[in-house]
């Protein structure tokens, strides 16, 4: 697993989202919570998943109508470094309430 060389906000939003789920994601699913548009989300998990920080695999779910969806899941050592970068950002001084925060939050 590659570090990554900065983590910003949004990167930490998908993260923080990421640390949450009791599933894989979806892309749109990660947009709509964490509120970012698709031209971050996607590269972002793009960057994620190149590094090591992610694996994704495509939806196997026949009876569910509609397109495939690509479904997002932090690896072990990207789940790691993933508490570790959400803590840090939520202990920073003068952080505004966002999903990093409740990431940490739900982490105890």
């Amino acid at each position: 697993m590659e570090k990554l060389p900065r983590l910003g906000r949004a990167t930490l939003d998908v993260l923080g989202v990421l640390l949450e789920a009791q599933r894989p994601r979806w892309g749109l699913e990660l947009m709509s919570v964490t509120g970012r548009p698709s031209g971050t989300v996607y590269p972002l998990l793009d960057r994620l998943e190149k590094a090591g920080w992610v694996e994704s695999c495509w939806e196997q779910d026949a009876e569910r109508r509609g397109p495939r969806r690509r479904l997002y899941a932090l690896t072990p050592d990207g789940a790691q470094a993933a508490r570790e970068a959400v803590r840090a950002a939520a202990a920073r001084p003068a952080r505004r309430r966002t999903t990093i925060a409740r990431g940490a939050e739900a982490m105890g």
